[in-house]
């Protein structure tokens, strides 16, 4: 959505005060752990854009709370699955040669919105260390989260979002869909079906000093029925509906959402 258009369809400006307050209302309190995936757009005009939200969302969490995000690298992965777009086969070896390593400090967020890419450089996030798929995250338990995240099965048990669930932290979804919540990875990871396969991916890291380029080995994940697994979490109640924002929001508890998933994807992906 362009600028002029989130203009047009903003009633008056939002601000770090309102969005807080609708943050407030929604659910979200001193002393939570909350994983969030965002749309800035879908916020409406905001007074001072993407830093403005992350200030509402620590403001609402506040001291002891815990604000994670994703801070994905999605393009450093194995360029043979490559599909938006898909790039020639020629060009794999030298993709693979030339990717710069995966740096925490440097390497910015790819695809997954401005919010993240703001938190990334805030001051004091912490980042874990996973080459394509790595988590920001500030305050009380930000170093229990994203330490030692595992390099293979990457979103599975060795993950922040396992240490989340450990947490009894919560999802907030702000402005998306299902399909943007990784929290349903992990519930990929625990639940079996038939065509659950692991498949060799691989990334640029550095290793011993030097910059390589280091396979390992992930599950084949599949987030085409997220939208519609998610529909079926809310019609339990389970998870609180509102607006922050002009943004459709949802405020849930991760471990609530990862074992219905889990048993959901049990039962259905079949």
């Amino acid at each position: 959505m362009s600028v002029e258009d989130v203009i047009k369809h903003t009633g008056e400006p939002r601000t770090v005060d309102s969005l807080t307050a609708d943050l407030r209302s929604l659910g979200l309190r001193e002393g939570m752990t909350v994983l969030v995936h965002s749309s800035m757009s879908s916020l409406g005009w905001l007074v001072g854009g993407p830093q403005a939200a992350v200030l509402a969302l620590l403001r609402a969490v506040g001291e002891t709370g815990t604000l994670v995000m994703p801070a994905f690298t999605s393009d450093n992965s194995e360029p043979r699955d490559w599909r938006e777009p898909a790039v020639p086969e020629k060009w794999w070896p030298m993709i693979r040669e030339q990717m710069p390593a995966f740096d925490q400090r440097q390497s910015p967020v790819a695809r997954i919105g401005h919010i993240p890419e703001v938190f990334r450089a805030w001051p004091g996030v912490c980042r874990s260390s996973h080459p394509a798929v790595s988590f920001c995250a500030l305050g009380r338990h930000a170093d229990e989260i994203v330490g030692n995240h595992g390099l293979e099965h990457s979103l599975g048990e060795r993950s922040p979002l396992a240490r989340l669930h450990e947490l009894g932290g919560q999802v907030l979804l702000l402005g998306v869909g299902h399909d943007r919540s990784t929290s349903l990875h992990l519930a990929e990871y625990r639940a079996a079906w038939p065509r659950k396969r692991t498949f060799e991916q691989g990334a640029a890291m550095m290793v011993e000093g030097k910059r390589a380029w280091v396979p390992y080995e992930d599950v084949f994940l599949d987030s085409s029925d997220f939208e519609q697994m998610g529909s079926a979490f809310e019609a339990t109640g389970a998870a609180k509906i509102g607006r922050v924002g002009n943004a459709p929001a949802q405020l849930m508890g991760q471990v609530q959402l990862v074992d219905f998933a889990t048993q959901w994807i049990g039962r259905h992906r079949q």
